[in-house]
């Protein structure tokens, strides 16, 4: 169920989405019988942004609830309880699914975008050589670091370190 609006260029409107100025798309929606809202969250896309209005008004509304995508709504997650938390956390799952599937999506699709990112298999032994890898570790960047915890090299401007610790220090409020 998609709506058009004029504002946004001709391009598609959720129902419980809106387009902050920034670019980020944002969805809440208000809890039956109060005067509240509960924040689903900023999403990149506004198919995510529906997809976390659709499980919370699935939930909130019952099955009679106008949502964007029906055909999807039985395999999205579903909120433990009616709590303004487990509401958000079920529909910024449902998000990051449907975000996922979408990239996944258009990656075979040869859009041309730029950078979009791919589902990698790894192997328990590929996990343990990426968790090993030297960078990654905070023992390599104290190494790195020296033992003052400053970088043996920093230089700040025309200065290195041993020339600014030996300058002389003004203050315009003695």
């Amino acid at each position: 169920m998609i709506k058009q609006d004029k504002n946004e260029g001709g391009g598609a409107r959720y129902i419980g989405v809106r387009r902050r100025k920034w670019g980020r798309w944002v969805s809440e929606i208000r809890e039956p019988g109060k005067k509240t809202r509960i924040w689903l969250g900023s999403f990149d896309t506004p198919e995510m942004a529906a997809a976390a209005y659709d499980v919370s008004a699935r939930y909130l509304r019952g099955p009679d609830a106008r949502i964007n995508f029906p055909e999807l709504v039985e395999s999205l997650p579903k909120p433990a309880s009616a709590d303004a938390d487990d509401v958000r956390q079920a529909a910024q799952l449902a998000a990051m699914r449907l975000g996922g599937v979408e990239r996944l999506g258009d990656a075979g699709a040869g859009s041309g975008g730029g950078a979009v990112p791919a589902r990698v298999k790894l192997s328990p032994s590929d996990i343990q050589a990426i968790n090993e890898a030297p960078l990654d570790s905070p023992e390599m960047w104290m190494e790195l670091a020296g033992p003052s915890g400053v970088e043996e090299s920093a230089s700040y401007g025309e200065f290195e370190m041993e020339e600014w610790d030996e300058t002389e220090t003004y203050s315009i409020w003695d």
